[in-house]
This record gives C-alpha cells, sequence and structure tokens, in this order.
C-alpha cells in the first residue's frame, strides 16, 4: 500500500466537482492559522462582501456554512420551518425530493408539486396548489436542477408566493456564477450553493443568504431550531461583528480556497463568466448534436453548464461508454440520475471546466471511440 495518495489527472466535465485553477490549489497550501486569528476574521469578511456581490443582495445575513450543498439546504429548510407549519415544494428532480425529506423531518406538511423530470414548474401549477394551501411558510424550488439540467424561471413564482405572504426558498448549488442569479432583484428570501461547480473551488462549502423578511421568520421562531450546528442564531454571531463568537473551527484551507476563487470571479468579471459559459455551452451543442447526440431540455430551458443529452442510437451501454472516457482519456462525464439512470449524460461546463479546449478534448475522444 502507498504512503500517500497521488491522484490522476482528471479532465473534470461532469455535475462537479469541476477542475479548479492553479492559483486556487495554491491558496489550500498556504499556512494554517486560527480560525479567529484577526487576519483570518479579515478574510471572513471579505468571502462575506464577494458572496453578497455574486449572489447580487445586500442581505447582511449572508456567510459560508462549513459543510456541503446539502447543508445549506438543510440550513435554509431547518431554521425557517416548524411543526405544523405548511410549505410548498417544487419536484423535478433529485433535488426538490431531498428538500421534501428535510421539510417533513422539520415536522412540516409538504403540498409537493410534481412536474415531468427535464420540465420546469409552471405559474398554472404553482396557482393550483396555492389553491388548496393558500397561506404557505415557504415555497422551496431548485433553481438548475443537477439532475436534469433545467434553468427555472423564478421571477413569477417569486411575485405569486410573496402575495400570499409565503418566503421563496432557492436551490443554486449549479446556477451561481453559471447563469444570471438576481437574489434582491428577484425577491429571493432564502438562498444556497455549492463551491464546486461554477465557482471551481474545493467542495465542502455552501454560502447562503437570507433576506430580512427570513431573519423576521427566523427571530420569530416559537421552537429551537433542531440542529445546533445549522442554528442561524447560533452561527451568524461568527460571522459578524468585531468580536466573534465561537461556534465552530472554521475549515481553514478551504475558506482560503473560496477567497481566491471569488477573487478569479471578480477579476473576470461576473457578466462575463455568465456569457463564457453560454457561448461555451452553444459550441457544446452543436459538437455534440453533429455526433448524434440530443438534449433532453426544451432550448428555453436548458442549464449551459450542465447539459442532459440523450446518447445516440448506435451507443448501447452508456456506463462503458463513459468508463472508456475516464480510463483512456481521463475524461469524466456523469451519468443519469434517479429516472434518468442509464438513459442520459449530464456534461458539465462548469467554471475552469468550462472551455473551448475542453470541448475539443471530448468531442475529440469521443468521436475516436464512436467511429
Amino acid at each position: 500500500m502507498n504512503s500517500t495518495f497521488n491522484p490522476p489527472k482528471r479532465v473534470l466535465m461532469g455535475p462537479g466537482p469541476s477542475d479548479v485553477h492553479p492559483n486556487v490549489l495554491k491558496a489550500m497550501s498556504a499556512p494554517l492559522i486560527g480560525h479567529l486569528d484577526p487576519q483570518f476574521i479579515q478574510l471572513m469578511d471579505e468571502v462575506k462582501v464577494m458572496v453578497q456581490d455574486t449572489f447580487r443582495t445586500t442581505n447582511e445575513l449572508t456567510f459560508v456554512v462549513s459543510a456541503p450543498g446539502s447543508a445549506g439546504m438543510e440550513t435554509c429548510l431547518v431554521n425557517l420551518l416548524e411543526p405544523g407549519d405548511e410549505c410548498i415544494i417544487c419536484i423535478n428532480g433529485v433535488f426538490g425530493s431531498r428538500m421534501v425529506t428535510i421539510a417533513e423531518r422539520c415536522g412540516a406538511t409538504v403540498h409537493a408539486i410534481h412536474t415531468v423530470w427535464g420540465e420546469v414548474t409552471s405559474i398554472a401549477q404553482v396557482k393550483e396548489v396555492l389553491a388548496v394551501c393558500p397561506n404557505p411558510k415557504l415555497l422551496a424550488i431548485v433553481h438548475a436542477e443537477t439532475s436534469t439540467g433545467v434553468l427555472q424561471p423564478l421571477q413569477e413564482i417569486s411575485d405569486i408566493i410573496h402575495d400570499a405572504g409565503g418566503l421563496l426558498v432557492v436551490d443554486a448549488v449549479t446556477s451561481w456564477c453559471g447563469v444570471p442569479l438576481e437574489v434582491d432583484q428577484w425577491g429571493i428570501d432564502a438562498i444556497y450553493s455549492g463551491t464546486q461547480k461554477n465557482l471551481s473551488a474545493p467542495p465542502g462549502l455552501s454560502p447562503v443568504s437570507f433576506s430580512p423578511r427570513a431573519v423576521a421568520v427566523l427571530e420569530n421562531r416559537k421552537t429551537v431550531v433542531q440542529s445546533w450546528f445549522l442554528d442561524l442564531n447560533l452561527v451568524k454571531n461568527y460571522w459578524a461583528g468585531t468580536k466573534r463568537a465561537y461556534h465552530h473551527t472554521a475549515p481553514i484551507s478551504s475558506i482560503y480556497a473560496l477567497h481566491e476563487a471569488l477573487c478569479l470571479v471578480k477579476a473576470e468579471g461576473l457578466e462575463n463568466r455568465w456569457e463564457r459559459h453560454q457561448a461555451v455551452h452553444l459550441y457544446l451543442q452543436v459538437a455534440l448534436e453533429n455526433l448524434g447526440f440530443s438534449y433532453l431540455v426544451q432550448p428555453q430551458y436548458r442549464l449551459p453548464n450542465l447539459n442532459a443529452v440523450k446518447l445516440p442510437k448506435l451507443v448501447t451501454d452508456e456506463a462503458q461508454l463513459r468508463s472508456q472516457l475516464l480510463q483512456n482519456y481521463n475524461i469524466e462525464v456523469g451519468g443519469g440520475l434517479g429516472d434518468f439512470e442509464g438513459k442520459i449524460w449530464r456534461i458539465g461546463l462548469m467554471g475552469e471546466s468550462c472551455t473551448r479546449l475542453h470541448v475539443n478534448q471530448l468531442i475529440g475522444a469521443l468521436q475516436k471511440i464512436l467511429y
């Protein structure tokens, strides 16, 4: 057995993680300092501002959960839901279903909107469930469904749920820093994301943000938040003020990496990054269709950084083809999840993996294998 682990150099074009910039890897190797060191607190403050900027929000309660995106999902739901609350959750893929599980564990009554995988939740569906549940505590929805490659419009749904007196909770794990996302403009009340996709940082952190409306709900809870670690009443004091309240030991090296990755986004320009993902997506689309692939999602709802595609008819074993790509060309793409297992591929164009060079490597390898 080797005494050290030497991972292979992969070309990461799956649903995440994505390739990481050398500067981010270098940041992770910087010397450790204490998690309450004044210099580290300054770094946390800079991270908070850059997260606010990339979420396009002025929400004061914006910070980074010391755990991956699934913990960000749980942070939003366990802090806003109490036993007996009614909520609406939209399901058109794996991650909507996961939100239902968490909400039910909070003791909430869930009114689920089930949509065919590969399609978006419609305004008519939301209105229909509001007729049954006219006063929901919140509506939770996935902005970019990683299992299907669907990009969900949010503005009209936001208006409807606010008119009903509820909050809008959004999963932005696969949309943040890759496609337009406007927290304040769209009236998003609670949002969470992850660091390993369009940001191209290591997995393990989850940026979150809560609107003043959401904070008011949190401050007026009748019951204690069921999770000690994710209780915002406790953890928020670690990310604010000159004197930080000890809550937990932050993953220092991961915060270094997040800071550097956010600096790279700032240097590129957020809008430029959005445009890059769209342009490379269109370049990939033409190349894939020329090889006989077809897209699962209608053009107006396609997520450019997560391409869900059906394989050419000549491919009888998609798993074997993915294995050939990985073993012979070091290229990773993702297979289908849930209803789409064995039926589609999920090809990621995220952050540092979103370049024409990545597309050319993938297409070149597929041409050699298939033809």
